[in-house]
């Protein structure tokens, strides 16, 4: 059992951030840096009871690969005669389940929403494609804003999955409406798999892929060192298939974009604005709400101190502007802290001006 002040290497763990059916997770301080992280604790007894450690190996194997700000990063993994301490990014956002509404992911698979045909079907799957499917819907809420198979009733929505031909958007790109019509075949055998995706062009434009020897124990790697000077004070974020769907992993899938409800910290939306446009009209808004507004190249923060408006506390926020294709864009504005209702109010306001003309 882990207790709070034990020493791991020269970590010190603290309280337990998460846990679930064969580890645990602690948030933990270098006793060398001050850094904090988050230490996945593994008991080693539970993965050979599960007999799942060729997963385990493989989730620190995929780790140490991906170097990207939208995935937890792996720093090193340290072992004792009965755990696995596997020390990762500590992430501040939360838990990705307090975000989603009671009922959601309370089924045995999962969201039915995100889940291949032949999952439902319960008659037996290959893992690897029913994967493909459901980064394909995934793929298709990011660029969309909503769910390729939604509805109430749930053996409409069934048959709708069965079916696989969910609506695709005129405004997407011949690439992104091919490879979303490939990631959703009902068929798992012709459905495309990891090695076609990553041969696709439309999923390789503007990517390159990390470079990580398996044999390092360590994750460390070199990161592209771009100089602020060099980008254009206007020039939009710009997103490839491998960074969209990177973002998921932090969000609430079940409602991406969604401008009807906002979350407790961030809303995303989409903008066929011109990006420059998209900031100056958030700019202005805010400014009018008396926020101090400080901007840098394609990302707002904006800070209203308590008292500004009467009965009302401070609000902290930023937003940042994703450029998805040209006259394409993703809005994100998050929540630091200050009153909920006055930024709900601002979420509102802004994604009825701001959000795409052309809805699905």
């Amino acid at each position: 059992m882990v207790t709070k002040g034990m020493r791991v290497g020269k970590y010190e763990l603290g309280r337990t951030l998460g846990e679930g059916n064969s580890a645990k997770v602690k948030l933990a301080t270098d006793t060398v840096s001050g850094q904090s992280f988050a230490v996945k604790i593994i008991d080693k007894s539970s993965i050979k009871h599960l007999n799942v450690s060729f997963q385990i190996k493989r989730e620190i194997r995929t780790l140490k690969v991906l170097t990207h700000p939208n995935i937890v990063r792996l720093h090193e993994v340290l072992a004792s005669k009965t755990k696995i301490y596997m020390v990762l990014e500590y992430v501040t956002g939360g838990d990705l389940f307090d975000r989603i509404e009671d009922g959601l992911l309370h089924t045995t698979c999962g969201s039915p929403n995100y889940v291949a045909p032949e999952v439902l079907a319960n008659k037996g799957y290959d893992g690897a494609a029913s994967d493909i499917w459901s980064c394909g819907v995934i793929l298709y809420v990011i660029l969309t804003g909503c769910l390729p198979f939604d509805d109430a009733n749930l053996a409409v929505l069934c048959r709708n999955i069965f079916k696989g031909d969910p609506p695709i958007p005129r405004w997407l790109s011949q690439g992104a409406k091919t490879m979303i019509k490939r990631m959703l075949d009902p068929n798992p055998i012709t459905r495309m798999t990891i090695t076609c995706i990553k041969a696709n062009e439309w999923f390789n434009h503007d990517y390159t892929p990390s470079n990580s020897n398996d044999e390092d124990d360590d994750a460390s790697s070199i990161q592209e060192d771009v100089s602020e000077e060099e980008k254009s004070p206007y020039s939009p974020t710009v997103i490839n298939a491998f960074e969209l769907i990177g973002m998921s992993s932090f969000l609430d899938l079940s409602g991406l974009f969604e401008i009807e409800k906002v979350s407790d910290r961030q809303i995303r939306f989409t903008s066929d604005r011109l990006a420059i446009d998209v900031l100056e009209k958030i700019k202005t808004t805010l400014m009018e709400m008396g926020f101090y507004v400080q901007k840098k190249q394609t990302m707002l923060k904006a800070i209203q101190q308590e008292g500004n408006r009467k009965g009302r506390g401070g609000l902290s926020l930023t937003a940042e502007i994703f450029e998805i294709i040209p006259l394409l864009n993703v809005v994100e504005l998050r929540k630091t802290h200050g009153d909920s209702l006055l930024y709900e109010q601002l979420c509102d306001r802004l994604s009825n001006e701001l959000s795409t003309s052309s809805q699905v």
